[in-house]
């Protein structure tokens, strides 16, 4: 399949579907010019202007203007699919894919991609020195686990066959396209990398080539001419407004100084009560997991019992209704309920605070200890952290919080110095990949902060993998999201409902449930009295 090419029957379904949705139904020819205005919502700052080094979902929603991995999401079949490539043969073995990549593909410095580069950036993001939080997902590509431990100088299972054909073979039964998409995986030039200046000036093969970074204000790009997608970008800019106040972006919205913004829950009442804000909202039921992850090295969190104690402790569905506003789902395992192995018979823990205070006394800890717990400000983040403060406190567990910026809270849990935080994690599309979060051969910085460790649960997920067919596979994967679930390495909260709200002059936007911040800006384009064309 080739991204961006519609059929007849598809375009006619979403147009049906915008209309019972209360949206506006997108026109047939897309205007080409103007600027358009998005926002990077949840932070002050990016961690990083090179996409391999952040998996924190705003920098990545800036990384797609400039960046392309060999995979991308497509909202409209809500599956990945191809972006850099126009046909992929599976071996007989069903581990081997081919894949046969586009010949008029650029980077921004005027220099033609070719396999050599997909390997060279796989390479790159499993290199053991460098923490890459994408190592994760290589982690899957044969071979690559002997290249990190230094046993092999390349991962044997990448190969070029010639400058546009290139051949990966998996390690395990699994869907590349599943994890290949994110900017993470981005493909980079080797040559503009290795420059001092790459870190501030990044070089890619995106629709948009970087013009400025004003820290802490905005990122732009302009339209790279040479962009392998015949007619796109439509827009001329792209400007990204970097915030994490969610009243901030909430004003410029309304002020028509956005044309999309992610919305926080208490906006979101507001705009379904509006008779024409509510006409722009796109909802998604997102592949993410909000939870309290805990350091399982630090006392009390060593103990499962205490673990168990606080999941029945809190009552979350109260939370969920009056803190949240309704944006969002409980969590019933890791896994969310977009996840191809979403357990749907299994129940939550229960809101029984009698059940959390007996685990408490047979755990190590029956008189209680203090926990230092981190997280941003907001709502999703000191507010939970506030709501659950009295729950804790009825079983023996006084909390004391701690707000920190977006990149510090990511920082710290990547080394391990914070004992306990609040965050919501990116748990898809691959179920596989997302339980490799509990993995023991996974590190902090690929994703376990917690540091759990269980070769029981390691030996489900081996299995899992191992499997060939694709339903026992599945059964597998449910297995071990269950297993997770009753050790309960972290207290599991919601998964989140995200909403987009749009403005009436744009058009092209789609709900990712991988990241709903994500936008696919090249298919994005505004009407002719927008304000970006003024």
């Amino acid at each position: 399949m080739k991204h961006g090419k519609i059929g007849t029957a598809l375009r006619a379904g979403a147009m049906v579907a915008a209309l019972l949705a209360g949206t506006a139904v997108w026109a047939e020819t897309p205007l080409p010019g103007g600027t358009l205005h998005l926002s990077a919502p949840f932070g002050a700052a990016l961690k990083s202007l090179d996409p391999h080094m952040t998996w924190r979902s705003q920098d990545m929603a800036v990384s797609k203007a400039f960046h392309r991995s060999l995979y991308t999401w497509d909202t409209e079949t809500n599956a990945p699919a191809l972006d850099l490539a126009s046909s992929v043969e599976v071996g007989p073995d069903g581990l081997t894919y081919t894949y046969k990549l586009y010949d008029n593909i650029y980077f921004h410095n005027g220099r033609k991609m070719t396999a050599d580069d997909i390997i060279w950036s796989f390479t790159r993001i499993m290199d053991p020195q460098k923490g890459f939080p994408g190592s994760s997902l290589i982690q899957t590509i044969d071979g690559a686990d002997d290249y990190a431990a230094g046993k092999a100088d390349h991962i044997s299972g990448l190969r070029k066959i010639d400058d546009q054909t290139l051949q990966i073979k998996m390690k395990n039964f699994t869907d590349p396209g599943m994890l290949f998409f994110d900017g993470v995986t981005s493909i980079l030039p080797k040559e503009e990398v290795e420059k001092p200046g790459f870190i501030t000036h990044p070089v890619g093969l995106g629709p948009y080539v970087f013009v400025e970074h004003i820290a802490g204000s905005r990122v732009v790009g302009k339209k790279f001419d040479k962009y392998f997608k015949p007619g796109k970008p439509y827009a001329d800019r792209v400007e990204f407004t970097i915030s994490g106040d969610d009243s901030a972006l909430d004003m410029a919205f309304r002020a028509g100084e956005l044309d999309a913004t992610v919305i926080s829950g208490s906006a979101y009442a507001l705009y379904k009560q509006d008779p024409q804000l509510s006409k722009g909202l796109v909802e998604v039921a997102e592949l993410f997991t909000a939870h309290m992850g805990m350091n399982l090295a630090d006392p009390p969190f060593d103990d499962e019992k205490v673990r168990q104690a606080i999941n029945y402790a809190i009552d979350r569905d109260l939370i969920i209704k009056k803190l949240l506003k309704d944006k969002a789902f409980k969590a019933t395992g890791w896994l969310p309920r977009t996840s191809i192995a979403f357990d749907a018979t299994r129940a939550p823990y229960p809101y029984d605070v009698e059940k959390a205070k007996e685990l408490m006394a047979a755990s190590k800890y029956p008189d209680g200890a203090e926990i230092e717990i981190w997280a941003r400000d907001g709502t999703n983040g000191i507010g939970v952290v506030q709501a659950i403060t009295p729950y804790l406190k009825a079983i023996g567990l006084t909390v004391k919080p701690k707000v920190v910026e977006a990149g510090m809270l990511s920082d710290a849990m990547s080394a391990g110095s914070a004992q306990a935080w609040v965050y919501s994690a990116g748990t898809g599309p691959d179920p596989i990949a997302a339980l490799r979060c509990f993995d023991s051969r996974t590190t902090r910085a690929g994703c376990n902060y917690g540091g759990f460790s269980d070769p029981a649960f390691d030996a489900m997920l081996d299995k899992a993998a191992g499997e060939l067919d694709a339903q026992k596979r599945i059964e597998l994967t449910k297995q071990a999201d269950g297993y997770i679930f009753d050790k309960a390495p972290v207290w599991f909260h919601n998964n989140n409902k995200a909403v987009v709200a749009t403005q009436p002059w744009v058009h092209g936007i789609g709900g990712n449930v991988t990241e709903a911040a994500i936008l696919e800006v090249d298919s994005i384009w505004l009407d002719a009295d927008a304000p970006g064309r003024k």
